[in-house]
C-alpha cells in the first residue's frame, strides 16, 4: 500500500510539474525536477517519471518549441547575444537530449518492464522528430528521419555486457515499418563497426549474439512493389534519402542496405557459436534477400574450409551459389569427401548434410572413381555407424550404384582380393587416389549379419538385382534411435507359443514323471 500511495504521489508531482511547464514558459525550470526522477532507484518513479517526459517532450515537439537546425553548445546559448524565445528553444532542446541519453541508459536497467517502457518512449520520441525535424532539411520537401536518435536506441540494443534478446523481441514489431528496417540496417552496421574498433583485444560474446539477434530479425519482402508502411508519417517523396525518385526502386535500396549490413558483419572474425547460427540461416533468410548473392562466395568458402559442423551448414549455401549462380569450386568434391568421418552419423545437422550430398552426388556426369569412392567410404563407416543411421546409409549407397552403372563392380568381384589386402586407402584424403574402384563392398555383406533385423534387411539389398527406381531417403533422414525403440515396441507379437506338446498336470506333473517319483507335497 505504501508503494501505491507512493506511485501516486509521484504521479500527481509529476503531473504538476508538465502542466507548469507546458502552461507558462516562465516554469521552465521545472523540468530539472522531473528530469530527476529519471535518476530515482524506485522502479515504478521511474515509470512514472518516463511516462512524464514523454507527455511533455511530445507536446513541446508537436507545438515546435524545439530549436531546429544545429544546436550550439549549452554555455555559448547562455552567453550568447540571442532573443529570448531562441535562447528557451535551445535550451529546452538541450534538456529533451538530456532526456534522450537517460531513456538510452534505462534500456539496461534491471527492470525489464523499465526497458521495455524506454524503448517505446524513444521510438516515440522517433516518430515525432520524424514528423517534425530537428534539422533543417536541404531543400524543400526532403524526408528527414532522425539518426542520430536512432543509433541511440540501436545502440542501447546491441549491449556488450547483457544479453538483449527479450527487448529486441520487443523492438521486431518496429521492423515491420519500412522505413524503421531500412534504418535500422544502416544502423545496426555503423553500430558493429564502432563496437569492433573500441572493442580490444576483443569483441565479447554477448554482443555477436544481439548483433546477430538485431540482423536475423530484419526480414525484406519478397515481392517487387512500392514500399508503403512508414512508422515515420510524412508527406510528399521519401524516395530521396535512398537515392531515387522512382516508387519501384526502393525494395532494390533496401536490398543493397540489406547486403551491406551482412556483409559488414561477416567480414569480422566471427565466434563459430555466431558463425553456426549464421549458416543455419544463410540459405533461406540471406541469400535470397541479397542484391547480389555471389559476394557470400569469400564466407562460405572460408567457412566450409573450417571443417567439422561449420562445414556441413556451409555447404547449404554453397550449393546455392553452385546451382544457382555458377559457382566455381575446384576442390570441392574433395572437402565433401573429407566430411565423411564417423562423427558425421552423430551432429545434429546430419540430415541437412546427407540430403545435400544426395543431391551433390546426383549428377550423371560424375566420374566413376568419384562415386565409388563415396560408396566405399559410406560403407566403411557404416560397419560403426548406429542403426537409425545405417537404415539411412545403406539405401544411400545402393543409389549411388543405381545411378552410376559403372560402380556396380563393386558388388560383383567373386575374385577379388581378401579383406586383409583390401587395395582402397581409407586415409587417403584425394577420392582420386583412393583406389575405391579396384575394391568391392563387403561392408554390406558383413551388415547383413547386424543384430538389428532391419538393417539385415535393408544390407541384404545388393543380393538381387538393384531395381531400376531409387529409394527416397527423405523419409530416412530423421528417423532416430527413440523412434526405431518405440516401432519396436509397438509391434505385434506372436500368438501363444506352444512350449511343451504334452499338457502337464498338477504341479509336480503326472505320477509317473520324475519329478513326482522323488518329490510329494506334503
Amino acid at each position: 500500500m505504501e508503494g501505491d500511495a507512493g506511485s501516486g504521489d509521484a504521479r500527481r508531482a509529476l503531473g504538476h510539474l508538465v502542466e507548469a511547464v507546458l502552461g507558462s514558459r516562465g516554469e521552465a525550470n521545472a523540468v530539472f525536477d522531473i528530469l530527476a526522477f529519471l535518476q530515482s532507484e524506485d522502479q515504478e518513479e521511474i515509470q512514472e517519471a518516463v511516462h512524464a517526459c514523454s507527455r511533455l517532450f511530445g507536446a513541446l515537439l508537436a507545438r515546435g518549441e524545439l530549436f531546429v537546425g544545429q544546436l550550439p553548445s549549452e554555455e555559448m546559448v547562455l552567453t550568447g547575444s540571442r532573443g529570448a524565445n531562441r535562447k528557451y528553444k535551445m535550451w529546452m532542446r538541450h534538456r529533451y537530449h538530456s532526456c534522450c541519453n537517460r531513456l538510452g541508459e534505462l534500456l539496461a536497467h534491471s527492470s525489464f518492464q523499465v526497458k521495455e517502457l524506454a524503448l517505446s518512449t524513444l521510438m516515440k520520441f522517433v516518430q515525432l522528430e520524424g514528423e517534425h525535424p530537428l534539422e533543417k532539411p536541404k531543400w524543400e520537401g526532403n524526408y528527414l528521419f532522425p539518426h542520430q536518435l536512432f543509433m541511440l536506441v540501436v545502440g542501447g540494443l546491441l549491449s556488450p555486457e547483457e544479453d538483449r534478446s527479450l527487448l529486441l523481441s520487443q523492438f521486431r514489431e518496429y521492423l515491420e515499418h519500412d522505413d524503421i528496417r531500412y534504418h535500422t540496417m544502416q544502423a545496426a552496421s555503423d553500430t558493429v563497426a564502432r563496437a569492433v574498433g573500441m572493442q580490444h583485444p576483443g569483441v565479447p560474446l554477448t554482443f555477436w549474439n544481439n548483433a546477430f539477434m538485431l540482423l536475423s530479425s530484419v526480414s525484406l519482402p519478397h515481392q517487387e512493389g512500392t514500399l508503403s508502411s512508414f512508422y515515420v508519417k510524412h508527406t510528399g517523396e521519401c524516395w530521396g534519402t535512398w537515392g531515387t525518385s522512382t516508387p519501384a526502386a526502393p525494395l532494390q535500396e533496401h536490398r543493397k542496405a540489406f547486403q551491406q549490413m551482412w556483409l559488414r558483419f561477416l567480414k569480422h572474425q566471427l565466434p563459430l557459436r555466431v558463425c553456426k547460427k549464421v549458416l543455419v540461416i544463410m540459405h533461406d533468410s540471406i541469400l535470397p534477400h541479397l542484391a547480389q548473392p555471389s559476394l557470400m562466395i569469400d564466407f562460405l568458402t572460408r567457412a566450409y574450409d573450417i571443417g567439422g559442423a561449420i562445414s556441413l551448414l556451409a555447404l547449404n549455401g554453397l550449393f546455392i551459389l553452385i546451382h544457382k549462380h555458377n559457382l566455381e569450386y575446384p576442390d570441392f568434391y574433395r572437402k565433401l569427401y573429407g566430411l565423411l568421418d564417423p562423427s558425421v552419423f552423430h551432429v545434429k545437422y546430419r540430415a541437412r548434410f546427407f540430403h545435400l550430398a544426395d543431391l551433390f552426388l546426383s549428377s550423371s556426369h560424375l566420374p566413376a572413381y568419384l562415386v565409388a569412392a563415396f560408396a566405399k567410404r559410406l560403407a566403411r563407416l557404416a560397419l560403426t555407424a548406429p542403426p537409425e543411421a545405417l537404415l539411412m546409409v545403406l539405401p544411400f549407397i545402393c543409389n549411388l550404384l543405381r545411378r552410376h552403372p559403372a560402380c556396380r563392380v563393386l558388388m560383383h568381384r567373386p575374385r577379388g582380393p581378401e579383406l586383409d589386402a583390401d587395395p582402397y586407402d581409407p586415409a587417403e584424403e584425394d577420392p582420386a587416389q583412393s583406389r575405391a574402384l579396384e575394391s568391392s563392398l563387403w561392408e554390406l555383406q558383413a551388415l547383413q549379419q547386424h543384430y538389428y533385423p532391419e538393417v539385415s534387411k535393408a544390407a541384404s539389398a545388393i543380393n538381387q538385382a538393384l531395381s531400376v527406381p531409387e529409394v527416397s531417403i527423405a523419409p530416412l533422414l530423421e528417423v532416430t534411435a527413440f523412434e526405431i525403440f518405440e516401432r519396436d515396441l509397438k509391434k505385434k507379437g506372436p500368438g501363444s507359443v506352444p512350449l511343451e506338446f504334452i499338457p502337464a498336470r498338477g504341479l509336480l506333473g503326472r505320477r509317473e514323471d520324475l519329478c513326482a517319483q522323488h518329490f510329494t507335497l506334503s
